[in-house]
């Protein structure tokens, strides 16, 4: 019997088998069964389903929203003041920070358990339409150093640490349009295991400015610096700074020349630390390095590595073309720090009580007021120019929608909307995720 006589046959006995009884029923079974060759299950549903050559009519299943207008308008507000976190990150912030978010909202203990319990996709889903993209452009300032470098050793494998101190470091210039003169620099130290960073701005790239700004830094670490991996730059390849390692019996070691992957860890946190945060005008001036330290030891650092969590990467998985990243659950810095042995517990404890003691929301506000003094010190003739417009602006504020333009500065803020000037790129890249790559935001 062939297909098409198959279907005759169920035609003929359809009618049949929907209005006999219950033995009827069996007995036609059993003969549509052995006529056609059917498996019994398959010929029920043939028999119990629409008419031949119809298509039943699909319900459509709708499933109501699971979290209102409150909730999303309070998740988008703790998103923008964490700086705009990737959604794992921010499933894993919101408990860290839910103290000050019933002070600051008032919330309902329904309104909490919901916050707590909505998941990294769906806040990707109710996010969706307020991330943006805007274009971005970088300016390399470094120069490779010839001394010394067949003294200092290449690293050329992957991090395999398990114990914090062994840590990256870099330059971020902050030229402006124009690279003539002395401006200012920012030292970036990225400690691998645990993701805490802290930057140091130093005016100009000389040998003894970066050591000091490097010493300082050491000096305010909560556990012991072990190690320091650099780029070939004549301002980290320099008999000063190995000859300050090898006093302290700090491991000193350099990626290979023009691979900015051999310190990927480094070059994200210039992107998410200190770019995002200070934008691309220049800083040439003795009080602008002053501010610009001013946050960086205080209240940038305090915020950056006391509240907001980031992944690590464990590993990658090869799934036929495609590479499979995992990642470690989201912990801040200093719960990282806490959790291993080598931290300084004096130091540790001491910070442990500063989260507990601050609010993260006026620290935030307290880093847009000194980044607003810090933005009237910029060299506003050696800076990006920026569109000029007149009347009523709108802008990408890093949400996907329109926003007012309320004012001219153009840098991008923790607290504020993220874009540093219309035309630059914004991506965002997982903090602390092991090496990664700045990628642009959907997400991770």
């Amino acid at each position: 019997m062939g297909h098409r006589t198959r279907w005759e046959y169920l035609r003929v006995i359809y009618e049949r088998y929907r209005q006999a009884g219950r033995k009827g029923k069996q007995a036609i079974l059993n003969e549509f069964c052995t006529n056609t060759g059917y498996h019994r299950k398959y010929a029920i549903r043939l028999l119990n389903g629409p008419p031949p050559g119809k298509k039943a009519p699909r319900k459509a299943r709708r499933r109501g929203q699971s979290y209102g207008h409150e909730v999303i308008s309070i998740l988008t507000a703790v998103w923008e003041a964490a700086g705009y976190p990737w959604s794992v990150r921010l499933k894993a912030l919101l408990p860290l920070w839910m103290p000050w978010v019933r002070k600051r909202f008032r919330v309902r203990p329904e309104i909490e358990r919901q916050l707590l319990a909505i998941s990294a996709r769906q806040m990707d889903r109710r996010l969706k339409e307020k991330k943006g993209v805007l274009q971005r452009r970088l300016y390399g300032r470094t120069k490779p150093g010839t001394l010394l470098k067949h003294h200092i050793p290449v690293k050329t494998d992957s991090w395999d640490v398990h114990q914090p101190g062994f840590s990256e470091i870099d330059l971020v210039s902050h030229s402006g349009d124009s690279a003539d003169g002395e401006f200012a620099h920012s030292l970036t130290l990225t400690d691998i295991h645990t993701t805490w960073t802290e930057p140091r701005a130093v005016l100009g790239r000389g040998q003894a400015r970066v050591l000091a700004a490097l010493a300082e830094i050491r000096e305010g670490l909560p556990f012991p610096l072990l190690g320091v991996d650099s780029d070939n730059g004549s301002e980290f390849i320099n008999w000063h700074l190995k000859g300050w390692c090898d006093q302290r019996q700090i491991q000193f070691t350099r990626g290979r020349p023009y691979k900015k992957d051999d310190n990927a860890h480094v070059e994200q946190k210039n992107w998410t630390h200190v770019r995002k945060i200070l934008g691309w005008e220049r800083y040439d001036s003795p009080a602008a390095v002053d501010a610009i330290n001013d946050l960086y030891r205080n209240e940038l650092r305090l915020w950056l590595n006391l509240y907001l969590p980031s992944v690590k990467l464990v590993k990658k998985v090869r799934v036929g073309s495609k590479v499979r990243r995992r990642y470690d659950a989201p912990q801040t810095p200093l719960e990282r720090v806490a959790a291993s042995p080598e931290g300084v517990p004096e130091r540790v404890a001491e910070l442990q009580r500063l989260m507990k003691s601050l609010d993260p929301f006026e620290l935030g506000r307290r880093i847009d007021r000194k980044l607003e003094r810090i933005y009237k010190l910029a060299n506003r003739r050696l800076s990006p120019k920026r569109p000029e417009k007149q009347g009523t602006r709108t802008r990408e504020d890093g949400c996907g929608k329109a926003a007012p333009w309320k004012s001219k500065k153009h840098f991008s803020t923790p607290l504020g909307n993220p874009a540093h000037t219309a035309g630059f790129p914004l991506s965002h890249s997982r903090g602390g995720d092991g090496p990664t790559v700045t990628f642009q935001m959907s997400r991770r």
